[in-house]
């Protein structure tokens, strides 16, 4: 990137940042209470937008920590919105393999690398399936954030639905041609 446009780049970052807090005021929205998280989504949408736009392995390196900044960012986002912090006994799970798969798949699709597509497509699957195992496990029976799911008139329904998810998962897989 030149200097030239690394100059636009931080003028409109801080533009941006300016319009941020304007509307701050005018709104009477209080960012440091509900909007905070911002200050973690927003760099790390910047530096997801900056790896694409680099070739080579420092572009990939770019997006990657984008996309993992970017997912924590939003996990902080809802936790701060429902005040349910201790989910991060398995909310890493999406900040691990997941946002390292998102950058992964983003710089993909943008270089028009396929198989890099597959790998981070390989990677947030990887990252979903275990936030919500994980999470049937400290929220169905352990009820890390209140009383155990499980135990609730729809456990036998969530357990008969994550049930017909892996069979059908498992037929998908068996039925796919090798290679």
């Amino acid at each position: 990137m030149t200097d030239d446009r690394r100059g636009v780049l931080l003028g409109v970052i801080l533009i941006g940042l300016g319009l941020l807090f304007l509307v701050e005021r005018f709104v009477g929205v209080d960012l440091a209470e509900a909007g905070w998280p911002l200050f973690v989504i927003i760099p790390g949408v910047l530096l997801f937008a900056w790896g694409v736009t680099q070739s080579g392995r420092e572009g990939l390196g770019l997006a990657v920590a984008g996309g993992i900044t970017t997912v924590v960012g939003l996990i902080l986002a809802v936790q701060n919105a429902t005040g349910l912090w201790a989910t991060w006994a398995y909310a890493w799970a999406l900040v691990g393999p997941g946002g390292s798969g998102l950058g992964m798949a983003g710089y993909g699709l943008v270089r028009r690398d396929s198989a890099l597509v597959r790998n981070g497509l390989r990677s947030i699957a990887a990252g979903v399936g275990l936030f919500l195992a994980f999470g049937l496990f400290f929220e169905g029976v352990i009820g890390l954030s209140g009383q155990p799911f499980l135990t609730t008139e729809l456990g036998p329904y969530i357990l008969i639905a994550v049930g017909l998810a892996v069979v059908g998962l498992g037929l998908a897989r068996s039925r796919r041609p090798a290679g």
